[in-house]
Formats: structure tokens, sequence, C-alpha cells
């Protein structure tokens, strides 16, 4: 019962949001996309976290899982973009870049790694995606972060010790990127947008990230 009055709530809200505006569209749209995951979050029998599963079993469900949706795609094809907004973003899966933005478009490139850290293969892959057309780029970290919590726990950084050096340099990483030619030519001549953002993981908010003194 419950599902199926969210269901028609959607619906009275998609079609609602056809007859305003083109923001109003939008806005509606990411509140569709918002109550999708919302109707799955209770569906414990698709729950591969709290169940006594093999990792067989778990791979099983997982191409199941894929079969289905890869089917309503191919029924129901996406547009394609070409992004002008890059996003370096942490691993955890608990951060979702769809509900990040309440866009479901694509209309990002993402690159995901442990602790938002960088090595040089990502700092050539976020220049190629400038060299692209990428306006803004979006480095980010955020709170409760298990690789962060490796980085300042002293058994853990000696258990770890290559995911703790990539946090360790984090900042150098980026200092070092934002120097790169191509990257300091289209910053100073305002091509490029730069921000640094801390994400609450809990609600997704983001501010400015505050670097240390």
């Amino acid at each position: 019962m419950r599902a199926s009055v969210m269901a028609g709530g959607a619906v009275a809200l998609g079609v609602a949001a056809f007859a305003l505006s083109p923001r109003a569209q939008f806005l509606a749209g990411g509140a569709m996309a918002n109550l999708s995951y919302r109707l799955q979050d209770h569906l414990v029998d698709y729950d591969l976290e709290h169940h006594d599963v093999t990792p067989a079993q778990v791979w099983a469900e997982f191409r199941l899982q894929n079969e289905l949706a890869s089917k309503v795609r191919q029924t129901f094809p996406r547009r394609t973009f070409h992004p002008v907004v890059a996003m370096l973003v942490c691993m955890d899966a608990r951060i979702d870049t769809n509900e990040l933005v309440g866009d479901t478009r694509h209309n990002y490139y993402i690159v995901r790694t442990a602790g938002s850290a960088m090595s040089l293969k990502e700092e050539e892959m976020l220049e190629l995606a400038v060299a692209n057309g990428v306006k803004v780029l979006i480095l980010t970290r955020h709170s409760d972060c298990a690789a962060e919590k490796a980085a300042a726990t002293p058994e853990l950084r000696a258990k770890y010790p290559a995911l703790v050096a990539a946090v360790d340099e984090r900042d150098r990483h980026v200092a070092e990127f934002l120097a790169r030619p191509a990257i300091a030519a289209r910053l100073a001549s305002g091509a490029l947008l730069v921000k640094q953002l801390d994400i609450d993981t809990a609600t997704e908010h983001v501010v400015e990230h505050a670097a240390a003194p």
C-alpha cells in the first residue's frame, strides 16, 4: 500500500511538472529519482550486506540485477551528453553523485578513488577531461571517510601504507595538478573553475573545503 501511494504521488508530481517550467521539471525529476532510491531501500531481499551469502551468490545476484536494469535501459535509451563538469569523489558507496546534485542525466565526469586521492594518472585524466571541454572541476572529500581514518590510526597506517600515503599526499597532488601548465593557463584566463568541497556523508550537503592552517 505504501509503495503504491508513493508511486501514485510520483506520477502526479511528474504530470504537474510537465505543465510547469523546465526548472520545475528538473526538480521534479530529481525528486522522483530520489523517490526511486527510497522505494528500493527497504527491499531487504536485495540487500547483499546483511545476509549470510557466499561470494558466488553475491555475484549471481549482481548479474541478475544487471540483466533487469540493462533491459530497462535498452527499452528506454538515455541521451548522451558531453560533460562540462568533472568531479573527484571517494569510492565510498554512501556518496551518490546523482543525489549530490539532484541530476540523473550523467552530465558529469566522475573519478572515484579511495579517499578522493589523486595520483599522476588521475591528474592526467582530469587534465584530459578539461581539454575535452570541462569548465568546472570539483574536488571533494567527505565526513566519516575510512581512508582518512586509516591515515589517522597508527596500526592502520602500518597495515595500509600505500593508501595512507595517498591520503597524506592528497594536498600535494592537488597543488601539483593546479600547477600543471594547461590547467594553470585555463585558471588564469577564467576558462576553468576549480572548487574543493567537503561532503556531509549523511546528508550529501556540501561546503567549501577549508585548508588546514
